[in-house]
């Protein structure tokens, strides 16, 4: 399966040449502010992607999901949404999870570490891919500041659960990809931290 991954595109989505592969996956802020306006625009261009499986989950930015969520699944006609569930396709189990560490009162944000690990609590334990917006603590996650900003309480879920691939976005400095005892973790960020759109999409296979 060749996964391409993508994150953080907050409305940007048309400035973007997305390779062919298997499976598209967005990691969340996929608007700017997230009027169903807009995610409507977004519907049609997922739509026109060649991928055969398509798979999204909101990030902070994204408020429709938050404030209006079953208006916003019957706008996702093209793809497949996730919040805090699975889908297995091919083979594969797909978890998805938009929550994050409080940050600067945006969407799906939790306040306590007891909180955040209610939500990964319910990620099960075959789970093949991981799909969250934010970073677990220590990877792919140092901010412009010299900061670790992932949660703490993913990175112990991750250690749990043990996933082949694990793909996010949110923190964009932390762009890239790396292979930690047999799992690939994306940073998948399109913009940069001047929110500019010129990060690759990032390929991998499973």
């Amino acid at each position: 399966m060749k996964i391409v991954s993508i994150s953080d595109t907050h409305g940007m989505y048309r400035d973007l040449d997305i390779p062919e592969g298997d499976m598209l996956i967005h990691a969340g802020d996929i608007l700017s502010r997230g009027s169903l306006e807009n995610l409507r625009d977004f519907n049609e261009w997922i739509g026109e992607q060649p991928h055969k499986y398509k798979v999204v989950i909101a990030g902070n930015h994204d408020w429709c999901f938050q404030d209006h969520l079953e208006v916003a699944r019957m706008i996702m006609t093209n793809c497949i949404y996730l919040q805090d569930e699975s889908v297995e396709i091919e083979g594969l189990k797909i978890y998805g999870s938009p929550w994050q560490p409080w940050f600067f009162n945006w969407a799906f944000n939790l306040r306590t570490p007891e909180e955040l690990k209610e939500k990964w609590d319910k990620i099960p334990e075959d789970t093949d891919v991981l799909v969250t917006h934010g970073p677990p603590l220590g990877i792919l996650d140092l901010t412009m500041d010299g900061l670790n900003v992932g949660c703490s309480e993913l990175i112990k879920a991750v250690e749990r659960i043990k996933p082949r691939a694990h793909i996010f976005g949110h923190i964009h400095e932390g762009y890239g990809d790396t292979m930690l005892d047999g799992c690939i973790f994306v940073n998948a960020s399109i913009n940069t931290h001047r929110y500019r759109p010129i990060n690759e999409p990032i390929i991998f296979e499973i």
